[in-house]
């Protein structure tokens, strides 16, 4: 992963194996209590949901992700830091609670540069428009995936915050708003 300032990204990774990795909601609480110890200090996020099997967050990237440090023999970004301290921090806990050990989540976080993915598909849609599709994928998984009928059930999702469901958010909804077109 390597994230650079105003960027959009759209980050994403699945328990090993597809199992799952948030079992109860406490699973899920955690999980977003170590995101935004770790991840948010050092970007925007602009939408997100956990699924029992996997994650998808849509981030915007400013100048904080420039403050690069050294990990062991690595330079890495804070954004990166943070995802690196996020899975590894929950996979140690996870495993500790449930008497398991090894891999939890697949070794490669996947991190797709909505910007650059925007402009290769210029043709067929408007930047903003490409945002906006990304941002309703990550709100509809649940529903796509058929755990329920409205993304407005589905919990753990940044959806209720944007419909006035969920006070408090670890979303910049005004920017979100911005970026995707969304009034």
């Amino acid at each position: 992963m390597k994230f650079l300032p105003e960027n959009i990204y759209h980050v994403y990774n699945q328990g090993n194996n597809q199992q799952n990795v948030f079992i109860k909601d406490f699973h899920f609480l955690y999980f977003l209590q170590l995101y935004k110890e770790y991840v948010t200090p050092h970007c925007e996020t602009l939408a997100w949901c956990l699924m029992h099997n996997h994650f998808h967050f849509m981030l915007y990237a400013d100048n904080r992700c420039l403050e690069v440090k050294q990990q062991g023999g690595l330079l890495l970004d804070p954004v990166t830091n943070g995802f690196r301290k996020l899975l590894s921090t929950y996979a140690h806990e996870f495993n500790i609670k449930n008497n398991r050990s090894g891999a939890l989540f697949r070794p490669k976080t996947k991190v797709i540069c909505l910007n650059e993915e925007a402009e290769l598909n210029s043709c067929f849609l408007s930047a903003q428009d490409y945002y906006l599709n990304t941002f309703n994928y990550i709100h509809c998984n649940a529903v796509e995936a058929g755990i329920v009928t409205n993304a407005a059930d589905w919990k753990w999702s940044s959806f209720r915050s944007y419909n006035g469901l969920r006070s408090g958010s670890i979303c910049n909804i005004k920017l979100a708003k911005q970026i995707c077109g969304l009034t």
